[in-house]
């Protein structure tokens, strides 16, 4: 079963501000998981999230 979270759940993942999260949501070069939005919220794959945070630690690397 596929986990989800929610946009202030991501925000607590990454220890980051509401405009930090807009700015990541906007950069294409940043790659950031696009969200499902169901109504008006917004839900994050855990999997997507898992998957890009070990592409960026392969670019700082």
């Amino acid at each position: 079963m596929q986990a989800y979270l929610t946009r202030p759940q991501v925000k607590e993942r990454y220890q980051i501000s509401e405009m930090t999260m807009w700015r990541w949501e906007q950069n294409p070069l940043l790659n950031f998981p696009k969200p499902m939005v169901v109504g008006r919220r917004k839900y994050f794959r855990e999997e997507d999230l898992t998957a890009w945070e070990r592409e960026r630690a392969k670019v700082s690397a």
